[in-house]
């Protein structure tokens, strides 16, 4: 079975343990459709590449560790878009949960998934009982406070913060978060891998940035020019959409030369400049440079 597929796979099971008789129906839809139809799903992809590129010996604990990474993503997302943060009414192409759903039941299904999260990665990696507790850490602190995704959230709510702490907390935590988790899951050691999560989820995020400015919301599936209305921190404001751009492309680099020696280094490598030039396409980034030329003509 290839990744895809078995990422889809666990994603359905993991939630279809909120799908039993007797439950609140709407909660369990509101779930669903917080995680289907799949996005991008890169940081389970990103988690299986690391698994695989370690020797991966025990592809449960694999799939468990993919799909709490992408389920706690989605509760992430649908927080994000709620009427105190970001108020957005679309998301991947379609509406948000809780213009959905509404805004209670928004509320519960993001806190749901983050719950069901770590109940599948309990269940399936159980049967590798000495995996599961640093699988667990990892992802917590992927997660959590004090530098993970909920901390990225609230550096919003502060007077004054430093993007590079923002940024890293934000995105970059759950990609660190995956990478780790992918070495752990195959019995590997974690730290060789955090700078390529490191790395990658900051230039995610400066990506983030840059479509915010530049992409069409139509074709990005969700609102643009929110950073500006929401005063947010951003690349883009900071440096200008050029300036954001080149930034990008150092991460990436730094990102594909933290790859550790491996038997998938190659695939790995790959796998980056493919998501980079998703993200980022040179046809924006030649378009923005003739932009800046012609300006200064």
């Amino acid at each position: 079975m290839d990744v895809s597929s078995r990422i889809e796979r666990a994603l359905n099971e993991a939630v279809t343990l909120a799908e039993v008789p007797g439950c609140p129906p709407r909660l369990a839809e509101s779930m669903r459709y917080a995680v289907f139809p799949k996005g991008a799903r890169v940081r389970p992809r990103l988690c299986h590449s690391v698994a695989a590129a370690c020797g991966e010996d025990h592809p449960a604990a694999t799939d468990a560790a993919g799909a709490a990474l992408e389920l706690l993503h989605c509760a992430s997302l649908v927080h994000d878009d709620l009427p105190c943060f970001d108020d957005a009414p679309t998301r991947r192409g379609r509406a948000s949960v809780h213009f959905a759903y509404g805004e209670s039941l928004a509320v519960l299904a993001g806190d749901a998934l983050i719950v069901l999260a770590f109940e599948a990665l309990a269940v399936a990696a159980a049967r590798s009982p000495l995996r599961l507790a640093p699988l667990l850490t990892t992802i917590s602190r992927g997660v959590g406070m004090p530098f993970g995704i909920v901390a990225g959230q609230a550096w919003e709510c502060e007077p004054r913060v430093s993007l590079a702490d923002y940024q890293r907390a934000k995105t970059g935590s759950l990609f660190a978060a995956a990478t780790c988790a992918g070495a752990l899951a195959a019995g590997a050691q974690a730290q060789p891998w955090r700078a390529l999560g490191d790395w990658l989820g900051e230039a995610f995020q400066v990506a983030d940035d840059i479509r915010d400015v530049a992409a069409d919301p139509v074709l990005l599936g969700k609102p643009t020019g929110q950073d500006v209305a929401l005063c947010r921190p951003s690349s883009a404001k900071e440096l200008g959409l050029e300036g954001a751009i080149q930034h990008f492309d150092r991460l990436v680099a730094r990102a594909i030369e933290a790859v550790p020696p491996c038997r998938g280094e190659a695939q790995l490598r790959a796998l980056v400049r493919l998501e980079a030039e998703r993200l980022v396409p040179k046809a924006m980034s030649d378009a923005c440079a003739m932009e800046t030329a012609r300006v200064v003509a």
